[in-house]
């Protein structure tokens, strides 16, 4: 059996990796360019674009096992398809799909909508299949600490943000034992609804000195955004975000990370203790 992990220099695959690297079960990264990856021990890593089907029949040879992420844009749909058609081809078992919160035909946000159209694209494909909707990730507070300042696109609402890890630990449990988790969908979350107001607080007191967090507007968002140099399409999903979020949409939790791993979620406070250099960064 062979575990193949597509999206493997992105932030939750490297996790997934870090997770299933050096067990049991042979590891393959898919990334698009051989001298960059994530260089974790005990993984093998192939060359293949998933914009480009033609790349990838050498990369899927063998893999049983696939977790399917792509990356945000407005051209996910087609990478998603590509990798699927692979994974058709080369007879993989089963698909760990990483999808979105909300993930619908009618969601307040495009990534969501196409999201929807990949996870429809996964049921329908004959291959057994897991779907996997995290909320916002908690590492998304990496790099939005200015001086006494937070930045964030949460507005005033509480969201169910969830650390990285604990995807990582999810889509790791279901690759290596993956059959009570045929056909489901399972929405991912931290143990609490948090406030960017309360993130603030959390970092305050990590770091030892007050953090403040500013509320922005959906127009300041994207513009922030684009002022770090992100495509306009992601700056304006981003916002869209803002909205939805702002909306009070992901104020809820649930006990899906529990009910795979067979323990709670990490908290936002467990999350700053551990990371508090790269929040001060």
């Amino acid at each position: 059996m062979t575990i193949l992990i597509t999206g493997a220099n992105g932030m939750v695959s490297r996790e997934v990796l870090r997770e299933l690297a050096g067990g049991q079960e042979p590891v393959r990264a898919l990334v698009r360019d051989l001298s960059r990856t994530p260089g974790i021990e005990g993984v093998d890593y192939v060359a293949g674009d998933l914009d480009l089907p033609d790349t990838l029949e050498p990369a899927f040879k063998g893999v049983t096992r696939l977790f399917l992420l792509t990356a945000m844009g407005p051209l996910a749909p087609s990478q998603s398809m590509n990798a699927l058609w692979a994974a058709r081809q080369a007879g993989v078992e089963h698909v760990v799909r990483l999808s979105a919160i909300g993930a619908a035909p009618d969601a307040p946000t495009r990534n969501g909508r196409l999201h929807a159209l990949s996870d429809w694209e996964v049921e329908q494909s004959g291959i057994p299949w897991t779907i996997l909707r995290p909320s916002n990730f908690m590492q998304n507070l990496f790099g939005a600490v200015a001086g006494d300042t937070l930045c964030g696109i949460f507005g005033n609402g509480r969201v169910n943000a969830v650390d990285v890890r604990d995807i990582a630990a999810v889509a790791a449990e279901i690759l290596i034992r993956p059959a009570s988790h045929a056909g489901k969908i399972y929405t991912l979350t931290g143990p609490e609804s948090i406030s960017l107001h309360g993130a603030a607080e959390e970092i305050s007191t990590a770091l030892g000195r007050p953090v403040r967090y500013l509320p922005e507007t959906r127009e300041q968002v994207r513009d922030r955004m684009l002022g770090y140099g992100l495509p306009r399409w992601d700056a304006e999903v981003l916002a869209e975000y803002r909205t939805a979020y702002g909306s009070g949409w992901a104020e809820f939790v649930n006990d899906h990370v529990e009910t795979v791993v067979g323990r709670p979620p990490r908290s936002i406070a467990e999350f700053v203790r551990d990371h508090r250099d790269r929040l001060e960064s």
